[in-house]
């Protein structure tokens, strides 16, 4: 665990995704942010003990957003502690199986988008326990001291959180604190402000409109979904030069069209573009496993001479 400002705390999952305990205010209350991957319930329990006592409880779990590495522990957390899960509006139809998420761009290149697609499309349903996040203003609940930013383009409902006192931002996947696209860094914790998510963002100009609004804030201490936690001038440096320059991949199916959503789900996809990764794995494991069976046929002609 690390503690990114006064009453904010980091806890890693699986050195790949970070949940925050958010104090309250009052003591032994708290909020936790996003759940990390399924599985996680037993590392976060345990944490919030270390950091609460023994059979602590938050007032509510809050989710940046839907994505299966924030929401992978909510059903199993809220249930058993009786507490409810609020999200944005617009990421009600995804976390409550209403609806499935634009799908991810293994086109854009780098290791996440490798690996994305061999990661799993099924989502937790949290109809049972999500309720929508007050959009009249953007008060979070039992948060006092914090405000909500809707920041789009990597998941229609993501939102930011934002302590105006001591300027402490939780980003979400709107950008992330590691290189966010080296499997490497991401693994050791690099701290390099960089986007994030790249397979998994379907509108590109909002996902830079996104981290703007957010280097404005000019943030002296910064908590994102993946990377470690940094602070002071030169990672609020860091956030403005990367919305300055933010990098769009070459290619992928929503660089030229973004996907667009609403309240129900998805309302309009581009056409996908054509990934030859898997055309060019099949060649290859076809050529391999016709060598293996050549190679095998020379091995049983000499045994039988």
């Amino acid at each position: 665990m690390d503690t990114v400002a006064a009453g904010v705390t980091q806890l890693r999952i699986k050195r790949f995704v970070n949940v925050y305990f958010i104090d309250a205010g009052t003591p032994g209350e708290w909020v936790l942010v996003d759940t990390g991957l399924p599985g996680s319930e037993k590392s976060i329990r345990a944490a919030a003990e270390r950091l609460y006592g023994p059979g602590a409880v938050p007032q509510a779990i809050l989710l940046t957003h839907g994505h299966l590495d924030h929401v992978g522990s909510a059903l199993a957390l809220a249930t058993g502690w009786h507490v409810p899960v609020l999200v944005h509006p617009l990421e009600l139809p995804y976390v409550t199986a209403r609806a499935l998420y634009p799908p991810r761009d293994p086109t854009v290149g780098g290791a996440l988008a490798f690996a994305s697609r061999f990661f799993p499309t099924q989502l937790p349903d949290l109809r049972d326990v999500a309720q929508a996040l007050p959009t009249a203003d953007a008060a979070v609940p039992y948060l006092p001291a914090w405000r909500w930013l809707h920041v789009p383009g990597h998941a229609p409902g993501q939102i930011a959180l934002f302590r105006a006192a001591d300027r402490t931002l939780i980003g979400a996947d709107a950008f992330a604190t590691t290189h966010h696209d080296s499997l490497a860094a991401v693994l050791l914790g690099r701290p390099q402000i960089s986007r994030a998510g790249t397979p998994f963002n379907y509108d590109w100009p909002a996902a830079q409109r996104s981290v703007q609004q957010l280097a404005d804030l000019n943030p002296a201490a910064i908590g994102c979904g993946h990377g470690p936690a940094m602070r002071g001038p030169a990672a609020a440096e860091a956030l403005r030069r990367l919305a300055a320059h933010y990098p769009v991949p070459a290619q992928g199916r929503y660089i030229h069209e973004p996907a667009r959503t609403d309240a129900s789900g998805v309302a309009h996809l581009p056409p996908p573009v054509p990934d030859r990764l898997p055309r060019r794995a099949a060649a290859l494991a076809g050529a391999l496993a016709g060598a293996l069976l050549l190679g095998w046929g020379a091995w049983r002609r000499r045994r039988q001479r």
